[in-house]
């Protein structure tokens, strides 16, 4: 177990460049079995890992640059643990479901290479090799997109890297920055976190990294008004894309909130609160109607995609224990069940080549299986009690209940609205008369369509009822990150609103 973090980081990219000399007839069983690999080295660490230890565990640390204090530094508490375990499964998923056909070497050995850096992003603790990753893991993007996309994949590729990369860059002068801080205060260079997390900021000096941060994951959850690339970029991408992106890369962006923002910024978090709620709200509400109003069913979850990410940030900076570990359930769930939901997709559209809403009607009649699966997803997606997307929506407002009832109440309305434009698109699709003879004829969902779909079903009702597995560790980690907000607030309106919102600073 001493180096299982390099191992976990590593073995796809080694694996994808063993691919090139895997026979074309063999690489999607390789790719699989590479991914099953990876998913169960992740299961290994999880059963070594130490549940009631709420630090960071399986620290390695290997110098890189001394004399800049730059070093390979990986570890993992309870927050990137199910993140992890999320990544490694989906990818597993996403190929196992595999609905591409022409070039697929090239396609999987790409996965694998964006695999590598997708686990990287969530164990590194230097932030200069956390930023290597960060930008690396558009590459592979980028390409899959470009390369596999629909009639527009160029533009969407393009603007999904410019987005992403521009605003990246300024996150990239914040960390410079924070590192030269950091020398002058002690007088020796560190890029790591963990050392970073003692520093004791400036008040004005907070704002402006906060907002230099911002950018960078901001764009990447995408929030409003960043969010433009989103539907370009999933309506563009071939399914395995749009899978890897909704379940993964969007939680790069409210992860980066969590570790880096929350624990170095606390007078900042507390002084944006109002701005990243608004930001929230407009998010939830302005793209559910947006989403009401399209006729691509991809594009229908690509936006509730932006209005749940939306929830997530409410939770985050509710900046106490319910609501931080509410969204990273609900991290959890969202890509669990927005993978499944554009893996789904992928299944009519290879049927049909079309996902315009007005071409389907009536499919529950010929496609039972396929229909009641897609049930089960979006009723997941729209916080049904007793399913996983319940869990994470309903911490996340707890959590936020806490700063304001009446932002709150106006939250929730995501419930309402991500119901109504669901349920309408399910309606269009599965019910009424089989007016198009094309559907008559199409094939249930069937071999590695079940296998890769049916396990998703399963997390989705069994961490639905009983999320304590995941709820129990990464409660410990959010606790200790809360304890160093209050550790490190120096305006007491910040000591007093983080305290007075952690139900554990109330028990004390």
């Amino acid at each position: 177990m001493e180096h299982i973090l390099s191992i976990l980081i590593f073995f796809p990219a080694v694996a994808a460049f063993v691919g090139f000399l895997v026979a074309k007839d063999s690489i999607r069983a390789y790719g699989i079995a590479v991914s099953i690999i990876e998913f169960i080295i992740s299961l290994l660490l999880w059963s070594n890992f130490d549940t009631q230890n709420g630090g960071m565990q399986f620290m390695e640390m290997i110098p890189l640059v001394q004399a800049y204090g730059i070093n390979y530094l990986v570890a993992i508490d309870g927050i990137s643990l199910f993140l992890i375990l999320m990544t490694t499964l989906m990818t597993m998923i996403s190929l196992i479901g595999l609905t591409e056909k022409r070039e697929l070497k090239n396609l999987i050995i790409a996965v694998l290479f964006l695999e590598m850096t997708m686990v990287a992003v969530f164990l590194c603790l230097d932030a200069i090799v956390f930023y290597m990753f960060w930008e690396l893991s558009l590459v592979p993007m980028l390409y899959i997109i470009g390369a596999w996309g629909g009639n527009l994949r160029i533009y969407a590729s393009i603007k999904f890297f410019l987005y992403t990369f521009t605003g990246s860059l300024v996150m990239l002068v914040g960390m410079l920055y924070l590192g030269y801080v950091y020398f002058q205060t002690t007088g020796i260079w560190s890029f790591s976190i963990l050392e970073w997390n003692m520093l004791l900021l400036p008040f004005d000096m907070q704002l402006w990294l906060f907002v230099a941060f911002f950018l960078g994951f901001a764009i990447k959850v995408p929030m409003v008004p960043f969010h433009t690339w989103l539907p370009y970029a999933h309506g563009q991408a071939p399914t395995i894309g749009s899978v890897i992106l909704a379940a993964v890369l969007l939680k790069m962006g409210t992860y980066g909130f969590i570790r880096f923002s929350l624990p170095l910024f606390p007078d900042a978090s507390v002084y944006f609160t109002p701005v990243m709620a608004g930001l929230a709200l407009i998010a939830i509400i302005y793209t559910a109607m947006v989403a009401y109003a399209q006729e691509d069913m991809k594009q229908v979850i690509a936006y509730s995609s932006v209005s749940h990410m939306g929830v997530i940030i409410l939770g985050t900076f509710a900046l106490n224990v319910e609501g931080i570990g509410g969204s990273i359930f609900l991290m959890i769930s969202h890509g669990i069940v927005s993978g499944a939901l554009f893996m789904l997709v992928g299944v009519i559209y290879d049927r049909r080549h079309t996902k315009l809403l007005s071409e389907f009607g009536g499919l529950a009649q010929v496609m039972p299986r396929y229909a009641t699966i897609f049930g089960i997803m979006l009723m997941a997606s729209v916080g049904l009690p007793l399913t996983i997307g319940f869990v994470g929506e309903f911490l996340s407002l707890l959590g936020f209940f806490k700063v304001s009832p009446l932002l709150t109440l106006l939250a929730g309305l995501t419930i309402i609205l991500g119901a109504v434009y669901m349920l309408v698109m399910y309606k269009k699709a599965f019910f009424g008369t089989l007016s198009n003879e094309k559907n008559r004829t199409l094939e249930d969902a069937k071999g590695r369509e079940l296998a890769a779909l049916i396990p998703l079903v399963a997390l989705v009702v069994i961490l639905g009822i009983y999320p304590k597995p995941i709820l129990n560790p990464v409660n410990k980690s959010v606790t200790q990150l809360v304890n160093i907000m209050q550790l490190k607030a120096l305006e007491p309106v910040t000591k007093a609103r983080i305290f007075s919102a952690n139900s554990i600073g109330e028990a004390k």
